[in-house]
């Protein structure tokens, strides 16, 4: 496993080594060990997986309080996401920048992101499937969502009318929030 570095320090990008010959290809997509030895020193405790049919589709920007905050693992297992995470963190130089990878079946990448940040995609193509680690347990008492077009963090998702859920299209502004990082 290759760790790469994004514009926000603690985010990284995960490549695996992957191996290939006429029957298909095989990766290690998980390795504590590994992920340590590169600087991510993470013990995830929960797998969740989502599934998104139409293009489009937008979640985010997910994150839940303290003390339930979470650390992410994600990858794109079918179709294509812009995954994006923006520091959330009062105390931060970097607090409300925000970085975008794309994720994919094809490219096999992860994208690594800490507690204190939020965290949301993109369908880029119909039929995709998320899986994501985390390091704290779902909490419904401690789950948050900012507004995907807040104006103060202003992420780029490149378009005007994403399919949204209820949730997302409700969610309050930054401003609004009870972020407490």
């Amino acid at each position: 496993m290759k760790v790469i570095a994004t514009d926000l320090p603690e985010v990284k990008i995960v490549e695996p080594q992957v191996f290939g010959d006429n029957r298909g290809w095989f990766y290690e997509s998980y390795s504590y060990e590994k992920l340590r030895n590169e600087g991510i020193d993470v013990k995830f405790i929960q797998d969740n997986r989502s599934y998104s049919k139409e293009k489009g589709t937008l979640r985010g920007i997910h994150f839940q309080k303290s003390p339930m905050a979470q650390s992410k693992l994600i990858t794109c297992t079918r179709g294509k996401i812009l995954d994006v995470a923006v520091d959330l963190r009062k105390d931060s130089p970097d607090y409300l920048r925000w970085v975008s990878v794309e994720l994919s079946e094809e490219n096999k990448l992860m994208l690594f992101i800490p507690k204190g940040f939020g965290h949301g995609f993109l369908t880029l193509s119909e039929d995709v499937e998320v899986l994501y680690k985390v390091d704290e347990y779902y909490s419904k008492e401690h789950d948050r969502s900012i507004r995907f077009d807040d104006k103060t963090i202003g992420i780029n998702w490149g378009i005007d009318d994403p399919v949204l859920s209820e949730k997302d299209r409700n969610a309050p502004p930054l401003c609004d929030s009870d972020v407490d990082f």
